[in-house]
């Protein structure tokens, strides 16, 4: 290959990895814009205009609105997105090709999830010795592929968005019940500065008195029958 090909696919490699790095913060300014131009229009054209007050180009003024009520629409889908409508809305739109994969995605990062959905903070066996543990994250809480073994993924530190996933046993995995997601963005991005004991504000604890996942499963299932009864 010619040192011409090279330097141009190179620099386009660069402009790819480039524009699909800030594509989604574009593509969220570009939405608050939007909603800010709308929210302004709509509450000059119908709610100011008609009693005769004109705020002019008071941006704090409006910015001030837009954020009042960019909070409380999100407040209301909030509210409604955990009931039957929104339920069948979700049914319908999951048809789309790939919006299920996004809404994953995205999902990962909800650190508000509770229950079964919720993301685990767990310990499971390092790469030492018999005495090592790494910390990592249970974003689901199906089996595996593998016969009681669950997927443990191992963020990278100090960039969380790669790393390692792991089917482990699961006798071999202990949740941290204190951390959340949030703590653990926080131990990821410190570099150890800050240990997780530290940052969920807890005391350190022996292994064997985390809660095994075993238990915490046999918990889930003891629920549900209960439900169901």
């Amino acid at each position: 290959m010619k040192i011409r090909d090279i330097i141009i696919s190179h620099f386009t490699q660069r402009v790819i990895k480039g524009l699909f790095g800030v594509l989604p913060a574009a593509l969220v300014i570009v939405i608050l814009f939007w909603i800010y131009n709308t929210i302004q229009s709509f509450v000059n054209l119908y709610v100011f205009t008609p009693i005769g007050f004109t705020p002019g180009d008071n941006k704090p003024f409006w910015i001030a609105i837009a954020v009042i009520i960019f909070i409380l629409i999100l407040y209301i889908f909030g509210f409604l997105i955990e009931t039957r409508l929104a339920m069948l809305f979700g049914r319908l739109v999951a048809k789309i090709p790939g919006y299920q994969t996004v809404k994953d995605m995205i999902g990962i990062f909800n650190s508000s999830k509770k229950g079964d959905t919720k993301v685990l903070v767990v310990a499971i066996s390092g790469f030492g010795n018999n005495d090592s543990y790494n910390i990592g994250l249970m974003y689901s809480q199906k089996e595996s592929i593998i016969k009681d073994h669950y997927t443990v993924s191992l963020s990278l530190s100090p960039v969380p968005s790669g790393g390692f996933m792991f089917e482990v046993h699961k006798k071999d995995i202990y949740i941290i019940e204190e951390a959340s997601f949030d703590s653990h963005l926080q131990y990821l991005l410190s570099m150890g500065v800050k240990n997780l004991a530290e940052i969920s504000k807890t005391e350190p604890k022996p292994i064997d008195s985390l809660l095994p996942f075993e238990k915490w499963l046999e918990t889930k299932k003891n629920n549900a029958n209960s439900t169901i009864q």
